[in-house]
């Protein structure tokens, strides 16, 4: 297992009008200046997964789908993961869900982070993608980046100031930096783990 943990962006909407590749692309430029970790910015459009159908969790039994072993096979190249969501509904989005779903022990003893947006800045989408999380036997960092409210209406086309997210920095930079040196802690933390347990089992 390598030292440099390599971490994925996943773009939880595949909607063609779209807003998340917007806070994708500063979250990575973000990670990636760190220049500690090795990022990939992961699109769900470029899977064309189907809606879960196998008999079980791949924890019980091995995925029939070849698109689902083929997303099983990417996730697992990963040690840690930053989910960018918007809310739909008080809850993360279908897409998104269904790609959580479609693997099970390539997410388990990992950590993540979360960036979400929405007019109440993706909170409520936040907090169930955690408990999700939960399940799967992920860890998820204390600190979130929410974009919501004014700042939200500033940066999403809906608003018609077409700002970047960077003109907004003041308000969400502080919460980035913080989840980020989060997720690099538990990320390594998993890390180390995992590898004494591979050991110990050799």
């Amino acid at each position: 297992m390598t030292t440099t943990p390599r971490i994925a962006i996943i773009i939880g909407s595949t909607r063609d009008a779209r807003f998340g590749a917007k806070p994708a692309q500063w979250i990575l430029d973000k990670a990636a200046a760190r220049g500690d970790w090795d990022v990939e910015l992961v699109d769900l459009k470029d899977f064309d997964l189907p809606l879960f159908n196998e008999v079980a969790s791949n924890a019980w039994a091995p995925s029939e789908d070849s698109r689902a072993v083929a997303w099983q096979k990417k996730m697992d190249e990963f040690d840690g993961y930053i989910f960018v969501t918007p809310e739909y509904n008080r809850s993360i989005t279908g897409a998104l869900k269904n790609a959580l779903d479609q693997a099970y022990t390539e997410w388990n003893r990992k950590a993540f982070g979360i960036v979400s947006y929405g007019s109440v800045g993706g909170t409520r989408a936040a907090e169930h993608l955690r408990t999700i999380g939960i399940e799967l036997q992920m860890a998820s960092t204390r600190s979130a980046v929410h974009v919501g409210g004014s700042d939200f209406f500033a940066v999403h086309p809906l608003g018609g100031q077409n700002k970047e997210l960077t003109d907004i920095e003041g308000s969400i930079g502080p919460s980035a930096q913080a989840m980020l040196d989060e997720l690099n802690w538990w990320t390594r933390a998993t890390m180390t783990a995992r590898t004494d347990v591979q050991a110990k089992a050799a």
